[in-house]
């Protein structure tokens, strides 16, 4: 493979000289951040205060003359200035972009292709389903893809996404430690443990490696996801949130029809407390809150069965009482379900007639009807079209 240098690149966006200008974008000092890895690359275009440069053809010219280049496999570029008076301005696409440093996960064949402000749906998708806490630590990611899988377990079916970006676990937690190929110009994401397509940032990202990324930067990553992602036709795709109620949640509201929230949070009252942010979060975006579910409800000793309530007992169901909300079930505490989690296989998946899956089996027999019950429509028209 030949050897790509950061010289080799820049020499490349050498030849990108943007109309009105005298030298090129390298030489302007306009090229930050590059980064160079495994064939992939990514680099922010930053105009400082020469914001009238700023469009989509100078952001192209630069990511075809370095997909030129011989032994690159992908190119990621943002375009980033100052208006005046200090205020960010961006090219002319709908989606906002990245700020400059550091560059954005570097994403396999084709332009990215940001989705409109407005929520529409993306092609194939019936349903999404965000899964949500209010603080981070309460479970919500085995939560998410152990709900996943049962959903899948009664027939639909279901792709997940993490969007936790700074802290994806979803890798680990399905065994899946190679990176995404193409499909086109989209992302191909795996399969695993019955689910039809399973989608991280962390299969781009070494899982050792920080994600040192302001806002901006996660907003262009989750709306990749979204819309780089060749999800194919899904009943339900379950979006795996990062914790709290910041520019990852709204992006997601802000870019896609989200049909309904899970949230997750433990008995004691300090997460309960984050638990109502998020949901009062969704409610202001009218997003519908399909329930709360309470996960280390309880503590079971794997040795001798005895149950001991360290974190409280039952106030996940009293706060979702209090807020007018449905209680979708509680998950206990125990070994087990953390272990098949480290090793990759969701206890879902591992043992699916078991005592530790049929908590989300319950909990997945209520999202479902509630999804149906949110897009009945869709629901009666699939039902026509089955064979009896």
């Amino acid at each position: 493979m030949t050897d790509l240098s950061r010289e080799t690149v820049l020499n490349a966006l050498t030849a990108v000289t943007p109309p009105g200008s005298e030298e090129n974008v390298v030489a302007r000092g306009w090229i930050t951040g590059l980064v160079i890895k495994d064939g992939n690359v990514g680099f922010a275009i930053d105009l400082g205060g020469d914001a009238e440069f700023a469009s989509e053809a100078l952001q192209k010219a630069c990511e075809d003359a370095v997909r030129a280049v011989p032994g690159v496999l992908s190119v990621t570029a943002v375009l980033t200035a100052e208006r005046a008076g200090g205020a960010p301005a961006q090219a002319s696409a709908p989606a906002p972009k990245p700020a400059s440093e550091p560059p954005p996960p570097p994403r396999i064949g084709g332009h990215g292709r940001p989705l409109p402000r407005t929520p529409e749906a993306i092609p194939g998708i019936a349903a999404i389903l965000a899964v949500a806490s209010g603080k981070g630590g309460v479970g919500k990611s085995t939560t998410a893809v152990n709900l996943a899988v049962a959903l899948a377990g009664r027939g639909l079916r279901v792709g997940i996404l993490d969007a936790d970006i700074y802290g994806p676990s979803i890798p680990r937690m399905f065994g899946i430690t190679d990176r995404p190929s193409a499909e086109g110009e989209k992302i191909a994401p795996f399969k695993a443990h019955g689910l039809a397509a399973v989608m991280s940032i962390g299969f781009m990202v070494p899982e050792d490696t920080p994600t040192i990324w302001r806002g901006p930067m996660v907003m262009g990553a989750l709306t990749q996801l979204l819309g780089d992602v060749a999800w194919g036709e899904l009943d339900v795709l379950v979006v795996d949130m990062p914790p709290g109620t910041g520019d990852a949640q709204l992006t997601l509201v802000q870019r896609v029809p989200v049909t309904g929230a899970v949230i997750v949070s433990t008995p004691q009252d300090i997460a309960l407390i984050d638990a109502r942010k998020g949901l009062a979060m969704f409610e202001r975006v009218k997003v519908p809150v399909f329930g709360i579910v309470e996960n280390m409800s309880t503590f079971v000793c794997p040795h001798c069965g005895e149950r001991s309530d360290i974190f409280g007992h039952g106030g996940a169901k009293e706060t979702a009482v209090e807020l007018g909300c449905d209680f979708l079930g509680e998950v206990p505490l125990h070994l087990t379900i953390r272990e098949h989690a480290d090793a990759g296989t969701p206890i879902a998946a591992a043992q699916p007639a078991g005592e530790h899956a049929a908590h989300y089996r319950a909990i997945a027999e209520k999202v479902a009807f509630k999804l149906a019950e949110a897009r009945p429509a869709e629901a009666e028209t699939r039902a026509e079209a089955e064979p009896a």
